[in-house]
Parts: structure tokens; sequence; C-alpha cells
């Protein structure tokens, strides 16, 4: 059995601690806000863009082809009240196709933050990506995008949803849902 001074000792020392410790936990209430849910939209994270007037999708004239990798976002309270703050990035991996006449290419992409069915919010990037000699793969980032989102008492960041992908045009999608 420990005997008291090592008692009085340890809560001492445990006491000298809690401010220590303190600081590292958030205010009274607070907590790390939720975040909206991440996700590719399954007809756009696909891209394969053929030479302009080809009437044949094969390989031979296929220009540039592209998938989407990854989407990383994180969340913190807004400056204002009732607000979140996000940021996000966007990961895709490009190849170069036989049909692509140089080494640099322009991918549009967006970002879209929706509730339920409605898209609040819509933006478009351009991904620029140059291919070194020799080599016909590439992955390339989007600059972090930034987002603030409306919050209430009964409604977290987590009513939202955050939906990325490519920027096709009509043709492409179509030929998107086919396959």
């Amino acid at each position: 059995m420990p005997t008291r001074p090592s008692c009085l000792l340890r809560a001492a020392a445990i006491a000298a601690l809690l401010p220590v410790v303190s600081a590292c936990v958030p205010d009274r209430d607070q907590f790390a806000p939720a975040c909206p849910s991440l996700a590719f939209l399954a007809p756009t994270a696909d891209l394969a863009a053929f030479r302009p007037g080809s009437d044949t999708r094969d390989l031979t004239a296929l220009m540039l082809a592209g998938r989407m990798q990854a989407i990383r976002g994180e969340c913190r309270p807004g400056k204002t009240k009732n607000t979140v703050e996000a940021t996000l990035t966007v990961g895709v991996e490009l190849t170069r196709g036989p049909a692509m006449p140089s080494n640099r290419a322009n991918v549009p992409v967006y970002v879209a933050v929706t509730e339920g069915d409605r898209i609040l919010d819509k933006h478009v990037y351009t991904l620029e990506a140059t291919f070194p000699s020799n080599v016909d793969r590439v992955v390339v980032t989007t600059p972090e995008v930034f987002m603030v989102l409306p919050v209430t008492q009964a409604k977290s960041a987590a009513a939202y949803s955050v939906l990325a992908g490519f920027q096709l045009t009509p043709d492409e999608l179509a030929a998107s849902r086919r396959q």
C-alpha cells in the first residue's frame, strides 16, 4: 500500500499536468465538426478522349485516358458562427494515348456540393498535365478547394455531399454511361 507522501506526490504531479493536458482538448462543448461525405460520381470518374472527328473508338484514336484516384478533405469550425470550413484536393491519373499530338493536356475537373438531389454549388477547375519524355502516365492534383458550409444545431456538415469527377462533354458522358 502506498504511503501518504507518495500519494501526495502523485496527486501533485497529476495536478501539474492538468493545464498541459487541458490545452490539448477543445473548449467545453466543442467537438471536431462533422464533414460532408466525399465521392466520385460514377459516370464521370473515368475519361476517354478520342481524336476529334474520329469515327472509331479504338486505341489508335485515343488521345487521353483518365481516372479519378483520390479525394481528400478536412473540416474545421468556421470563422463565423454556424459555419464549417472544408478544404479538399482531388487526385487524377492521366494516361497519354497514341493519338495525343503533344505532351501537354488540360483536363476539366468539377467539384460540386450537394444536399440530397440538389446541387448547391459547382466549380470546374482545369488541371494542367505535362508528360515528361518517355512517360505516358502522370498523377496530378487539384489545388486546394476551400468551402464554407452553413450548419445549424439540427444540420451538421454531414448533411452535405461533395462530388467530384471529370467535366465530360455530352458525347463523352453518353459513351461513359454505355460502358
